[in-house]
């Protein structure tokens, strides 16, 4: 089972556990991440950050994607939801569950899947300060060096 989803609305993270969990016993370990707003960047204090996509492309992708992080890591399902518009600091942004029948496979799935969003999926982040400044923000070099171990991203 493989779940994408882009909205604006906040995700239930208990209610998206139990669905991809539901009626099945041959789950061993669920990898997660959630990622959420920070309240600073560059030294700044950040008011809110915004989420721009494509859509129908950006959910393409990210379904091609989890695809393949089933096949790659053997889960058995996963699950990717991702936030646009504007969002306050301590807001959630991203969610990735990867369920497999062994954790060392949910967990590197998880982080596949969270390391091809921060450095491939298409969506565009713009920060807003509280002098009232915005900037774009650009793709950082460590998190581009954390996905080569993966050799596809």
């Amino acid at each position: 089972m493989v779940r994408v989803v882009v909205q604006s609305a906040d995700f239930d993270i208990g209610a998206e556990m139990a669905a991809l969990t539901s009626g099945r016993a041959d789950i061993g370990g669920i990898g997660s991440f959630i990622g959420t707003v920070r309240d600073t960047a560059h030294g700044a204090r950040i008011v809110s950050m915004t989420l721009e996509h494509y859509p129908g492309m950006t959910e393409r992708a990210m379904t091609q994607i989890a695809e393949a992080a089933v096949v790659r890591f053997n889960l058995l399902g996963c699950t990717l939801i991702h936030r646009v518009g504007p969002l306050p600091p301590g807001e959630n942004i991203v969610l990735v569950l990867a369920a497999a029948p062994h954790r060392q496979a949910a967990l590197e799935g998880a982080a596949f899947l969270i390391d091809w969003l921060k450095t491939k999926a298409p969506f565009w982040k713009k920060e807003r300060f509280v002098d009232g400044s915005e900037a774009w923000v650009d793709a950082r070099e460590e998190d581009d060096l954390a996905a080569t171990r993966w050799g596809v991203l």
